[in-house]
C-alpha cells in the first residue's frame, strides 16, 4: 500500500448527489479495492494515473479550524462518496474520528456509509449526534464472492454484526444493498438476515463503466460462468432494471419496509414506456 499525505484547503465540500447537500471524503483511494467501484475516477484528478485501485491512500492533512458547525446546520452530510470512511488505516490516522469530532453539536443530518467493521470504534461519537445514520454496503452473503469482488473490505457477516452493534446502541441505521449483481445478489436473503436491525434499504444497481467492464467480466466468468453470456447481453440491453426496479418496490411494500431505489441505468424509461 502506497500511502502518501496531501495537503487540503476544505474537507466538507458541496455535493452533486441528490438530497445530499455535502460530502466528505477524509482520504484519497481506498485500501478495499472493489473492482466494480465508480471512484477510480478519482485517479485522474490526483495524480495518481497508471496506478492500480486499492494500492494506495492518500492521507488528507486537515486543518480541523476551517470546520465551523453552525455552518451545516440543517443540512445534509454524506460520509463519504468517494472512498471508504473506514478503510484500514482510519486506525492508526483517524481522520474520519477526527472529523466528527469537530462536528459534534451540528443539527445537520449525516450519513455514515462503510464496507468496515471497524465502523463501530465510533459508536462513543455517534451517540453524541442527534440526526446521525450509519449504514453498511453489502451485496452478497457469499464470502468467497464479496473476497473476489471485494478483496480488501471486511466479510459480509462482519459488516452486518457491525450495524448490529450499532442498532443495539439505539442508533438510525440503514443497509445499502449496492452494486446489485443480477442472478447472484439475494436481496431477499439480505433483507432477511438484516431487518430487525435495519431502519431502512437503499438499492443500487451494477454499473458498468469503461474502467471497471473487463474486471466485472472476469470475476463473474471465474465464479459464475453460467452468467457471463447474460451480462453480456445486459451491457447491450440494461432494461432488466426496470422489471428488477418494479420487484423490489413490490417486495418491500409487501415487507412494509422503509426503501429507496437509486437505479441509474438506460433502457426504456418509465416516461417512455407512458408515452406508449
Amino acid at each position: 500500500m502506497k500511502v502518501n499525505f496531501v495537503e487540503t484547503k476544505n474537507v466538507i465540500t458541496k455535493s452533486n448527489i441528490p438530497d445530499v447537500d455535502y460530502v466528505i471524503n477524509p482520504y484519497i483511494g481506498c485500501q478495499h479495492g472493489c473492482i466494480y467501484c465508480y471512484a477510480e475516477f478519482m485517479k485522474r484528478f490526483t495524480d495518481h494515473s497508471g496506478e492500480k485501485w486499492g494500492e494506495f491512500l492518500d492521507i488528507k492533512q486537515i486543518n480541523l479550524d476551517t470546520i465551523k458547525t453552525e455552518r451545516y446546520d440543517d443540512k445534509t452530510i454524506l460520509i463519504s462518496s468517494v472512498t471508504d470512511p473506514y478503510t484500514p488505516l482510519e486506525m492508526k490516522y483517524e481522520n474520519t474520528r477526527k472529523i466528527l469530532e469537530k462536528l459534534v453539536g451540528t443539527t445537520a443530518q449525516i450519513s455514515i456509509l462503510t464496507k468496515s467493521r471497524f465502523v463501530v470504534r465510533d459508536i462513543d461519537l455517534f451517540k453524541k449526534f442527534d440526526n446521525i445514520h450509519v449504514g453498511i454496503s453489502i451485496n452478497t452473503l457469499d464470502s468467497d464472492f464479496a473476497k473476489e469482488i471485494e478483496p480488501l473490505a471486511s466479510k459480509p457477516l462482519e459488516r452486518i454484526r457491525a450495524i448490529e452493534e450499532i442498532k443495539k446502541n439505539d442508533l438510525t441505521t440503514y443497509i445499502f444493498i449496492s452494486p446489485i449483481f443480477p442472478k447472484i445478489t439475494d436481496y431477499k436473503d439480505i433483507i432477511s438476515e438484516t431487518k430487525k436491525f435495519t431502519d431502512y434499504y437503499l438499492f443500487e444497481n451494477l454499473n458498468f463503466r469503461t474502467h471497471n467492464i473487463s474486471r466485472i467480466l472476469k470475476s463473474i466468468g471465474k465464479s459464475f460462468p453460467e452468467n457471463l453470456e447474460f451480462y453480456e447481453e445486459l451491457r447491450k440491453n440494461p432494461t432488466y432494471w426496470d422489471k428488477l426496479e418494479l420487484e423490489i418496490q413490490e417486495y418491500c411494500e409487501i415487507q412494509d419496509l422503509d426503501c429507496k431505489i437509486e437505479f441509474h441505468h438506460g433502457g426504456v424509461s418509465k416516461k417512455e414506456k407512458k408515452k406508449k
